[in-house]
């Protein structure tokens, strides 16, 4: 997030939500936004479905799955078009706007309403508010990134906030809700294959020989591979062993038996987590890990605020905090690791990374932060941690806007399977259901495995809302019940992924965005039969 979750809830005059239900998904955020709208913000939603949020917006653009970037092309378009871009943000701050305009030039209104589904006259009245607006936050989620454009789509609503003035402004920005606490701070920390800690990047020599240094080892220059391009490697032979903590993607994952055949593959397969999870059935060894009220730390939430987690719970048993299992195997294989304390990581953390170089568990625990944490960039121990980015300039210096045309989905519709389907998550639900699934009163409000019908399409096919179907993609075939409403359109579906009594994971297409590597949840082609 380039600007704080109360920045975009108290500053904002307008909220462009897309791609993102955060009354079911990030509830407390939500909330805020609710009240928002509430208090005077004005609300533009662009989401395939109804959701509850839709009722106080301004505008719903109800655009079909998977169309992401022509929306934003086409958004760009009228703002060019129409003389409603800031031309001296764009001027002192920016490049590239001349191919940026030459690319949308042709994502006319009546172009983009066909190739999204929606009436080019609520396209050319969300991008007149938007503009409108002297402050206007973008906000996004899932429903953005989990595509095979999901970077491309991120980066076209980047050239809205740019072209707009609205990045490095207070009520502005783009602003990504994390699917889940810690996503900002494993990344943050060094999880992706690119990046040590702090987003250095393993290609840079100078970045290479500071943590050689720091940790008297030797380090590979190269690239690692991203978490979904593993499975493919398991299956070729190129992964042989597989240490897995806190992860279930035989139920999170895209193409359940793509993902089975991966793990059963390995020669060698380790999962660390709490319980016995659908994944830690394929494992050869299960370490007993701990959960967030078992263990002293840190999590970096979704704008970059960092937070003490302390320990509250005594556990009996032999588990043990994921730092300790860290260092026990690290020690077993031949690297010599002495015992941190978490405080002592936390340090080691911050002598390393720029970004962090302010974050210390004393500063963090001291009251003058009431608790609240601090938001990184946080450079030395009296900088007060940074609310909202790129006030003055970017990072590299000037904003280059993206140029990357749009490109449909991996797999559409067709006669044998002439719906789309999307997935996403429900209130009461969390992810896997690791926890939530074994809370009582939570299943009761929602415990069980449904797929949202158009009413039209259920009339097609005979179907009646509580009946159960059948649903099969070209990966495999389920059974769930029939929700008939109009919170779809025509043509297409929405199923949760957290329930195993029928799984939409077994449908979804593991085609993944070319850079991110992310999967493409939320666009598959399925038929729904009555049983």
């Amino acid at each position: 997030m380039t600007n704080s979750i109360d920045d975009v809830t108290q500053e904002s005059d307008l909220i462009m939500l897309i791609g993102s239900n955060p009354e079911e998904a990030h509830p407390v955020i939500g909330m805020q936004i609710r009240a928002a709208v509430e208090n005077g913000c004005q609300l533009i939603v662009v989401d395939p479905r109804s959701i509850g949020l839709t009722a106080h917006a301004d505008i719903h653009l109800k655009l079909r799955p998977g169309t992401n970037v022509a929306f934003a092309h086409g958004i760009m378009h009228i703002l060019i078009e129409e003389g409603l871009i800031d031309e001296d943000y764009i001027k002192n701050r920016t490049e590239g706007i001349d191919e940026l305009a030459a690319l949308v030039k042709s994502y006319t209104p009546e172009r983009v309403a066909e190739i999204c589904g929606v009436d080019a006259r609520d396209l050319i009245a969300a991008a007149r508010l938007y503009a409108a607006a002297p402050r206007a936050a973008i906000v996004y989620c899932l429903g953005v990134t989990e595509h095979s454009t999901g970077t491309e789509g991120v980066m076209a609503l980047s050239n809205i906030a740019m072209a707009s003035g609205n990045l490095g402004r207070r009520g502005g920005g783009v602003n990504p809700l994390r699917g889940q606490n810690n996503v900002q701070g494993a990344c943050d920390m060094g999880a992706g294959p690119d990046d040590f800690p702090g987003y250095q990047k393993v290609a840079n020599p100078e970045v290479i020989a500071k943590f050689e240094q720091a940790w008297g080892v030797k380090l590979s220059p190269n690239k690692g591979v991203k978490a979904t391009e593993c499975f493919p490697g398991m299956i070729d032979g190129t992964i042989k062993a597989l240490v897995l903590f806190g992860e279930d993607p035989v139920r999170t994952d895209p193409d359940t038996n793509h993902v089975i055949k991966a793990l059963e593959a390995l020669d060698f397969f380790v999962v660390d987590d709490l319980f016995m999870t659908e994944t830690a059935k394929y494992a050869d060894v299960i370490l007993p890990g701990r959960s967030f009220a078992e263990k002293e730390g840190t999590f970096t939430n979704t704008e970059r605020r960092i937070q003490r987690v302390r320990k509250a719970v005594d556990i009996e048993g032999d588990t043990k905090p994921d730092s300790e299992i860290f260092i026990e195997i690290m020690n077993r294989m031949g690297y010599e690791q002495p015992y941190l304390t978490p405080a002592e990581v936390m340090d080691e953390i911050a002598s390393l990374t720029p970004s962090y170089g302010g974050v210390s568990h004393a500063r963090l625990d001291h009251p003058e932060h009431g608790g609240c944490g601090l938001q990184w960039p946080c450079a030395h121990a009296d900088h007060p941690g940074t609310q909202v980015l790129h006030m003055d300039t970017f990072a590299k210096g000037k904003g280059v806007f993206a140029t990357a045309e749009y490109r449909p989905s991996a797999e559409l519709p067709d006669a044998e399977y002439p719906l789309v389907l999307s997935t996403g998550r429900v209130l009461s639900q969390y992810n896997a259901q690791s926890m939530t699934g074994r809370v009582e009163g939570l299943s009761e409000i929602e415990g069980s495995s449904f797929i949202e019908i158009n009413t039209a399409d259920a009339a097609c096919l005979g179907v009646e809302d509580g009946e159960r179907v059948s649903v099969a993609s070209r990966r495999g075939r389920i059974q769930t019940i029939a929700r008939v409403s109009d919170k779809t359109k025509p043509g297409q579906t929405w199923m949760p992924f957290h329930f195993q009594d029928g799984n939409s994971n077994w449908l979804t297409i593991a085609a993944l965005d070319n850079i991110a590597k992310a999967p493409e949840f939320k666009v598959c082609a399925v038929k729904v039969e009555k049983l």
